[in-house]
């Protein structure tokens, strides 16, 4: 008889549990740095398999596979693989997948600091890298090499909010015979399923919206098991671990995830229709709002609209500096997926370690300023941006 497969809102309080003899309800969380076995024959079993028991917390703990587990049900994965920050997701990836000599292409308009890993670190270990306009399907084409093995996108991007079409670009990796990675930071399994539509492997930073109110560090790459299993022996060997804490805190995170997500999309929405009535305000990008140019196709592969919001102020960078500065509720901070709002300058955080040209390329502009809307009260969030309507 097949299983019955659970809807994400079940899967999100259900999946991956695992009881110990105590039949706790909460999920017990597994502060361990090692394993005792029954003797030594086990001992060698498990080392030499840890799919058969726990060996070593640097790659099997109870808590991270509860974590695991849980998330690769709610994204529809095969297998997830935690990691011990976002960076170090999308590092092990690139390390398991691709060898020396192999050819990756990647869209400009991606975090900062991965343009950094690519470049200054990736890159000096003999990976090729291509960049291209995330929303150019002609240009991901072009690009695609016959020694190409790789495509990386974020989409929704950080911080414009541009959106790539998954299926089609899937569907071109797949015909020659590379694969899509999608980072889904920004969405969550919550608002997208990349899987679903056709991308192969799914990256996230667990520090964001999964953990929910910025507390801990993590990461996660998921796909199918043969590329997880090569993604969890770069862990095992290169020990980029996620802590059992932090993994708990993520897997009781997840319990509210669509709940939040709703929640931030919601006031984000309204946000980014209150800045495009500001006459400080020169343009805004939100994938739910109809200004957007990729708002039909939004629609159409994401659930809602996502919690971040970006727009230009007329002016300069003292104009976004002093606007910054104003807010006396909203906390000045590179980060986001918490629940409390947060505003940030890229150009001068996120992405300050690129060159001018690679801003450019990026369109990072001196004058643009991102907003993670939190669950605050919306007419709050709108009372702390009053700079904008003076």
């Amino acid at each position: 008889m097949k299983k019955k497969k659970n809807k994400l809102s079940t899967d999100a309080v259900r999946a991956g549990v695992i009881r110990t003899q105590e039949q706790e309800h909460s999920e017990a969380m597994f502060l361990t740095s090692s394993f005792v076995f029954k003797n030594a024959k086990e001992a060698a079993k498990r080392f030499a398999n840890p799919n058969s028991g726990n060996v070593y917390s640097r790659f099997t703990n109870p808590s991270i596979k509860m974590f695991e587990d849980r998330l690769a049900a709610m994204e529809g994965a095969e297998r997830c693989v935690a990691t011990s920050s976002g960076m170090s997701a999308i590092l092990a990836c690139f390390m398991s997948l691709c060898s020396q000599g192999d050819h990756v292409v990647v869209s400009k308009s991606i975090f900062g600091t991965s343009v950094q890993l690519f470049n200054n670190i990736l890159s000096r270990w003999g990976l090729d890298i291509t960049y291209v306009d995330l929303t150019d399907l002609h240009q991901w084409k072009k690009a695609i090499k016959k020694n190409t093995k790789l495509l990386f996108v974020e989409t929704p991007s950080n911080p414009l909010t541009e959106i790539c079409d998954i299926k089609k670009l899937a569907n071109l990796a797949s015909t020659h015979s590379c694969k899509l990675i999608v980072d889904n930071c920004f969405c969550t399994p919550a608002l997208q399923k990349p899987i679903d539509l056709g991308a192969h492997i799914i990256i996230h930073s667990a520090t964001k919206y999964l953990d929910g109110q910025g507390r801990c560090l993590g990461g996660a790459v998921l796909g199918n098991e043969q590329d997880m299993k090569e993604v969890f022996s770069f862990l095992r060997s290169a020990g980029p671990t996620l802590s059992p804490f932090n993994a708990w805190v993520f897997y009781k995170g997840l319990e509210t995830l669509k709940i939040r997500m709703d929640a931030h999309s919601k006031n984000a929405y309204e946000l980014a229709i209150w800045l495009e009535q500001q006459k400080k305000v020169e343009q805004v990008f939100y994938p739910g709002l109809e200004s957007h140019p990729q708002y039909l196709l939004a629609k159409k592969q994401q659930f809602s609209g996502g919690g971040i919001v970006s727009f230009l102020i007329k002016g300069s960078q003292q104009e976004a500096w002093e606007l910054i500065d104003s807010t006396k509720m909203l906390s000045i901070t590179a980060n986001l997926g918490d629940v409390k709002t947060t505003i940030t300058h890229p150009s001068t955080t996120t992405h300050a370690r690129l060159t001018q040209a690679e801003r450019d390329a990026a369109n990072i502009r001196d004058n643009l300023i991102r907003i993670a809307v939190g669950i605050e009260d919306i007419e709050d969030i709108k009372s702390d941006l009053v700079f904008l309507s003076k």
